[in-house]
C-alpha cells in the first residue's frame, strides 16, 4: 500500500463538494496545512468562505469520510475548521475613491413600508452575525427615525473623535453609528434630502469602520433619497427586504425588490417578521395572515430566510437594548434569527463566486 503523503490526502478531498459553490475543496482551494505525522495522523484545515457557513459541520463530517474511504489506513483524521469571508470586489467603481475600501460586503436591510420591525431584524441579523466570529458594523441610515441607539441600549453615549474621523461605537460585537448618537434625542431632525444624503455619505466616508466582513445599512422605509443615495455612492453587495405577512406589507415590498432590481443590486433574501403568535396551548395564531413572505419569494425567485414570530421578548430586547439573540439565545426567535443570519451569509458566499441566482433551499 502507499505511503501515505499530502498528494494522497490533496485527491481524497477532490471528492468532497462545497454544496453551495458547487465545486470539490480543492479546485476552491479551500484546504490548507495538510500534515501527516510519523504514526499516520492527518490534521488539515478547512477555510471556509464565512464563519456563519450553515454546511459547517457537513463539510466537516464530508472531509473525515472522504479520507476514511480513500487513506483507510490512517489511524486518525483532524479537521479545523475556519473562515475567510469572501468579498464580491463591491467597492470598485465607487464614486468615492477609497470609500469602505477594508468592508469586504456590504448590505442594505430594506421594506417598503414602516412598522414591519426592519430596525429589529437589522439589529438581530449583525449581532448575530458577529455572535458567529465575523467582524460586522450596522450603519442606521433612517435619518429621521434612528432606532439604532435604542436596540442597542446607547442612546446616551457619543462617539469619540480623532481629528476629522468618528470612531464607531461598538456593543455585542457589532460598531455602529446612527444619527442618534450625535444630536439629542429630544431634537427632530428636520432636515431636507440633500442634507440627509450628505449625512449619510459621511458615515460611510468619515467613520473609522476598518476591517469589517459585513457592514449592514438600516435603511428608511420606502424608496426614496436615502436609497438612492446609498446606491449611487457604493455598489451594494446585495439586499434583504423584511415584511410581515399582510398583503399590504407585500405589496409594498414589491415595490423595493423592484427598486434594487432597477439600480442593479441582488436581493440576497426575503425575511418574513410578525409571522404568527403562539396561544397558550401551543398553536399558532396568524395574526397578519400566512406565508405572504415564502409566496413573495416564491414568485421573484428570491430565497427565502424565514419567519419570525410576533414574541413579546423580541419587543423587551430592542426597547431595553438587549436583542434577543443576547437577551435569550435559547429561545425560538434567538434560533431562528441566527438561521436568518447563517443563510444571509451563505448567500452572500454564493453571490461572491458568481453561481447563479443564489437560491438554496436548506434546512437548519
Amino acid at each position: 500500500m502507499a505511503k501515505i503523503n499530502e498528494q494522497r490526502v490533496v485527491e481524497a478531498l477532490k471528492h468532497v463538494i462545497e454544496p453551495d459553490l458547487q465545486k470539490d475543496l480543492i479546485t476552491l482551494n479551500m484546504v490548507k496545512d495538510i500534515a501527516i505525522s510519523d504514526q499516520d495522523d492527518i490534521t488539515f484545515t478547512v477555510v471556509l468562505t464565512t464563519p456563519a457557513c450553515p454546511l459547517k459541520d457537513m463539510i466537516e463530517n464530508a472531509c473525515i469520510n472522504a479520507i476514511k474511504h480513500f487513506i483507510p489506513e490512517a489511524k486518525s483524521v483532524k479537521v479545523n475548521m475556519t473562515a475567510n469571508v469572501t468579498s464580491g470586489g463591491n467597492m470598485s467603481g465607487s464614486s468615492v475613491e477609497n470609500i469602505l475600501a477594508n468592508v469586504k460586503n456590504t448590505i442594505a436591510i430594506a421594506s417598503g413600508k414602516g412598522g414591519v420591525g426592519k430596525s429589529t431584524v437589522a439589529t438581530n441579523l449583525a449581532v448575530a452575525l458577529a455572535k458567529t466570529g465575523a467582524k460586522v458594523g450596522l450603519i442606521d441610515a433612517d435619518i429621521h427615525g434612528p432606532s439604532i441607539p435604542t436596540m442597542f441600549g446607547l442612546k446616551e453615549e457619543k462617539p469619540d473623535v480623532m481629528g476629522k474621523t468618528l470612531i464607531p461605537l461598538e456593543k455585542y460585537g457589532v460598531k455602529l453609528i446612527s444619527i442618534g448618537f450625535l444630536v439629542d434625542q429630544k431634537t427632530a431632525v428636520v432636515w431636507r434630502g440633500p442634507m440627509i444624503s450628505s449625512a449619510l455619505r459621511q458615515f460611510m466616508t468619515d467613520v473609522a469602520w476598518n476591517e469589517l466582513d459585513y457592514l449592514l445599512f438600516d435603511l428608511p422605509p420606502g424608496t426614496g433619497d436615502i436609497q438612492l443615495t446609498l446606491v449611487q455612492t457604493v455598489p451594494l453587495t446585495g439586499s434583504v427586504v423584511v415584511t410581515t405577512p399582510q398583503d399590504v406589507a407585500v405589496s409594498d415590498v414589491v415595490k423595493a425588490v423592484a427598486m434594487f432590481d432597477n439600480v442593479k443590486v441582488p436581493v440576497l433574501g426575503v425575511l418574513e417578521n410578525m409571522s404568527y403568535y403562539h396561544l397558550p396551548d401551543g398553536s399558532k395564531e396568524y395574526i397578519f395572515g400566512q406565508g405572504g413572505g415564502a409566496k413573495l419569494a416564491e414568485k421573484h425567485n428570491l430565497p427565502f430566510l424565514g419567519e419570525i414570530p410576533l414574541v413579546t421578548d423580541v419587543r423587551k430586547g430592542g426597547d431595553e437594548g438587549v436583542p434577543v439573540v443576547i437577551r435569550n439565545p435559547e429561545s425560538e426567535q434567538a434560533k431562528l434569527f441566527m438561521n436568518a443570519a447563517k443563510k444571509l451569509a451563505q448567500q452572500i458566499a454564493i453571490k461572491n463566486a458568481g453561481i447563479g441566482s443564489g437560491k438554496v433551499e436548506i434546512e437548519l
